[in-house]
């Protein structure tokens, strides 16, 4: 059975990209090169909320995930949330995810919605759903990123 570790951060810098960069270290995931997918989970897949993720292989490999992702400039405040839900018996399942310049509450709500309405389009007997999501204030003079990923296995040889 193949794992999704979802893992979080936040951080701040003086640049966006910085910010961005420190975020994904918070979440462990700072040394890979991410791909993004869209937001179906595989049958068969365990999927553990870990915070911040273990060693997934060298430094440059490519980690496949699904990514809710906000940046601003402060003042101001950013959210990002992931959800997720399988269906019973190992099935598949879905991922949702937000994110903006808003409140934690904003975006649990926006995922949750999302969530529902892809279950919806769906056949499949769900799991009730989990919700993660990371929130912080930006100070003025410097960029605040909030991530939370779903990451897909560990990584593989990009090269």
């Amino acid at each position: 059975m193949s794992t999704i570790r979802i893992v979080w951060g936040t951080a701040s810098a003086p640049t966006a990209m910085a910010s961005y960069d420190a975020a994904l270290a918070e979440a462990g995931v700072e040394n890979y090169n991410l791909v993004a997918v869209s937001s179906v989970i595989p049958a068969d897949t365990t999927v553990e909320a870990v915070g911040t993720a273990p060693d997934l292989g060298p430094a440059g490999d490519r980690l496949t995930v699904v990514e809710a992702r906000a940046t601003t400039a402060g003042p101001g405040r950013v959210s990002a949330g992931l959800g997720w839900s399988q269906s019973v018996e190992d099935g598949p399942g879905l991922f949702y995810e937000a994110a903006g310049e808003t409140d934690s509450d904003d975006i649990e709500t926006r995922v949750r919605e999302g969530i529902e309405s892809g279950q919806d389009l769906r056949d499949w007997d769900f799991s009730e759903p989990r919700v993660r999501v990371e929130s912080a204030q930006a100070a003025s003079g410097t960029y605040t990123t909030a991530v939370v990923l779903a990451v897909y296995g560990d990584g593989e040889p990009i090269v």
